[in-house]
């Protein structure tokens, strides 16, 4: 399945009603989901670029947001720091880990929250500032979009209902988080690809495991591609990931990868070759490549 990286939040809200007033209960749900386009889209809003990389002369840039829904609504823009794990999902936090750097001090956008309607569009600026009292090194927070649900009017009452049945309304509040990044000075990044494994799941499903290990100053974001070799020569295809990051200060992302089940290929036999690149809209750079003997 492709896959990148993007973090997801979403919000439910759960109302109940027996003979007494609305109680609410709250929960967040953090998603690491994947994309393989360069527009993220979740909730009827499509956000464009899906990252935001300051480096060199660099100095603001625009998000593009645009309601693809039949309905007009509300989103609240503000910024948040991320925790990767080493399974790829994220956490969020209030204090910076070793050798993590928040970028939120330094980045100025405007507006603060948008209000869209059906097939309307708007930009969101984005600016770094004070840069010069930046040390070298990367500096990483996230956008937060946040969708505001809408609320009746002020007088409207709710339609009593009746009192005697329990009733559960769910309320989803969907948010979306990229990332922006900030290099200053000198920066490099050196991945290698380790622990490749293959099985096959309840002897159906075939999977490939494998470690993203990083070293250097700087996060990495690439597409992972994986080709069978038959014993014969032929390479097919079996499998992709986009947008698969391993974010500073991470050393490792452990990552696991669905192949294709494709007439012919024999995952028994032959080789499965791995290769993890820049970004397809990107100038073309392989990152790693390792192979993996069949049995």
């Amino acid at each position: 399945m492709p896959q990148h990286n993007i973090f997801l939040l979403s919000k439910s809200n759960l109302h109940f009603r027996l003979k007494s007033p609305i109680i609410f209960l709250a929960g967040t749900i953090f998603i690491s989901s994947f994309f393989p386009v360069h527009i993220l889209a979740q909730g009827n809003l499509l956000i464009t670029p899906r990252r935001v990389v300051f480096e060199g002369s660099k100095r603001s840039m625009d998000l593009n947001l645009a309601n693809t829904g039949q309905d007009s609504a509300t989103y609240a823009i503000s910024m948040v720091q991320i925790r990767m794990k080493d399974d790829g999902g994220f956490e969020t936090i209030t204090e910076p880990d070793p050798g993590q750097h928040f970028a939120d001090k330094n980045i100025r956008f405007f507006p603060r929250s948008v209000t869209l309607g059906p097939n309307e569009a708007q930009v969101v600026k984005v600016q770094i500032i004070k840069t010069n009292e930046l040390t070298a090194g990367e500096y990483r927070s996230h956008f937060y979009f946040r969708a505001v649900p809408k609320t009746n009017p002020l007088g409207e009452e709710e339609v009593a209902k009746d009192t005697i049945s329990i009733s559960v309304k769910l309320i989803p509040i969907f948010g979306i988080t990229i990332p922006v990044i900030i290099r200053v000075g000198e920066y490099s990044a050196n991945i290698t690809l380790s622990d490749l494994a293959f099985e096959t799941v309840n002897d159906t499903i075939p999977r490939l495991s494998l470690s993203f290990n990083r070293s250097g100053s700087m996060s990495v974001y690439g597409d992972l591609m994986v080709e069978h070799v038959s014993p014969q020569g032929k390479i097919t295809r079996v499998g992709i990931a986009n947008g698969i990051a391993v974010y500073t200060p991470n050393t490792i992302r452990r990552f696991q990868l669905i192949l294709n089940k494709i007439a012919g290929i024999d995952y028994k036999s032959g080789i499965l070759r791995i290769k993890y690149s820049a970004p397809s809209d990107v100038k073309p750079l392989r990152y790693a490549e390792a192979e993996l003997n069949l049995h």
